[in-house]
């Protein structure tokens, strides 16, 4: 980019950059363009998955390899975005690739159990110290409701608590501010994540009846915020104390370790769900726990779902947890994900600029605000721009993230690839200086 085209972009005040920015978007992608105004006509929004809509138009995807994606308008992209973490294989595994053509060829729906399930089953349940038991079901969501189901079965009770800015599925969101329509309407009560005495207020004002309590060891639509450890155990004391199932939501999180952040920071919850990656790809979640809450279904409870044990999920989660992703690897990609984070923060720290990555492992979010937040926050208007006009600059440089910021490392992106994000992320800051430093913009 020329010194003259970097003084221009700089010139421009915040809203005229990212329209400016939106614009060139646009120019370049006339395929996406048509098909989301054909899409418009058909589907509700013109898409079928929120988190993937935005303006002015979605980039479709036709074509993914290792931890490469093409578009319909034949542009090449680094995939940072790792499908918000259940890419974690990439795009390509032949591993994975060879046991998904041998079950289709066997053929598919048998609407029997099978030995791929028992064999991934006992995967997961040497791997997470909760689990002492586990089922299946086809997306992390899934798996939160059953396990809240279990939960209030097994305790005869029936609130939940969660925390502001916490995901556990399309139909269990908690905005930091506000609540989402689209939230079922069990009986919840909130409290602040990060927040010990906020949790313990309360847990105790609500303890006889509440069933569970439900938290993620990272806050991950949230923005990559990592759970304190005095936190976490925190809220084991309080099920302790309250008689309430502790349920750590480990869909995205179960990829910092061998297994998961429990064991990481060595604190058990009563129940786990899983979700993302497990399955190599394919669709997938799970929940599982106590033996002694488990014991629920094949006794008072049911668990329905005609793709639950499918055998393509079943099958390529026996390989990608079986023979792929070990507990050395997990360990690796961890760390490999840390020392990015790290590279990552020393660009804004040197430049004095309100510009910073949250998160832990191969899971980061960026901030424009310093210091980095710990706890759900409501983002200004500045920040949402910015936070927009990342998307974009990242997008002009060939790299495909999370429209809201977030990175999701895979397992086949290499060491120039992350020198290549370091060095965009770099131009970002020297070509949106100006408007990063603008008096306010950290909050």
């Amino acid at each position: 980019m020329s010194a003259a085209r970097d003084l221009k972009r700089n010139s421009l005040d915040l809203p005229g950059a990212v329209e400016a920015a939106r614009t060139a978007y646009a120019a370049k992608r006339p395929r996406s363009a048509a098909l989301h105004e054909q899409a418009l006509e058909v589907l509700a929004g013109g898409n079928t998955r929120t988190v993937i809509a935005y303006g002015p138009f979605p980039t479709a995807m036709t074509r993914g390899e290792d931890c490469r994606l093409w578009d319909l308008d034949d542009h090449a992209y680094l995939d940072l975005c790792g499908e918000y973490t259940a890419g974690l294989f990439g795009h390509s595994e032949p591993r994975i690739h060879a046991v998904l053509h041998d079950v289709l060829r066997r053929g598919i729906n048998f609407a029997s159990v099978g030995p791929g399930e028992e064999k991934l089953a006992r995967i997961v349940c040497a791997r997470f110290p909760s689990i002492d038991r586990v089922r299946f079901t086809n997306s992390g969501t899934e798996g939160n409701l059953m396990a809240l189901t279990a939960a209030r079965a097994f305790t005869g009770r029936d609130k939940i608590m969660a925390f502001r800015g916490g995901y556990h599925g399309g139909v269990l969101t908690f905005p930091a501010a506000g609540s989402s329509p689209s939230t079922l309407p069990l009986p919840f009560v909130l409290a602040d994540y990060n927040d010990n005495d906020s949790a313990i207020a309360v847990a105790r004002a609500h303890a006889k009846d509440l069933a569970a309590i439900i938290v993620e060891p990272m806050q991950g639509s949230g923005g990559c915020l990592p759970a304190r450890p005095d936190f976490l155990a925190t809220l084991r004391d309080l099920a302790n104390e309250t008689g309430a199932v502790l349920i750590f939501d480990e869909v995205m999180t179960s990829r910092h370790s061998g297994g998961g952040m429990q064991a990481r920071l060595g604190i058990t919850p009563d129940m786990t769900t899983l979700g993302k990656y497990i399955a190599g790809g394919m669709s997938f979640g799970a929940f599982g726990g106590r033996a002694d809450i488990m014991a629920q279904f094949g006794g008072k409870l049911s668990h329905a779902g005609t793709f639950n044990n499918n055998v393509l999920s079943m099958s390529a989660g026996g390989v990608a947890m079986g023979e792929i992703f070990t507990a050395e690897v997990a360990e690796a990609h961890f760390q490999r994900g840390e020392a990015l984070r790290a590279r990552l923060d020393d660009i804004g720290a040197a430049k004095g600029l309100p510009l910073c990555f949250t998160g832990l492992g191969s899971m980061m979010t960026v901030q424009f605000r310093t210091p980095a937040p710990d706890r759900p926050f409501v983002p200004t208007a500045r920040e949402e721009q910015l936070r927009e006009l990342f998307f974009f600059d990242m997008l002009e440089a060939g790299i495909y993230l999370a429209r809201r910021g977030m990175v999701a490392l895979s397992l086949p992106v290499g060491d120039a690839d992350l020198d290549r994000f370091v060095a965009a992320v770099a131009a970002f800051a020297d070509n949106r200086a100006e408007l990063l430093r603008v008096d306010g913009d950290a909050a």
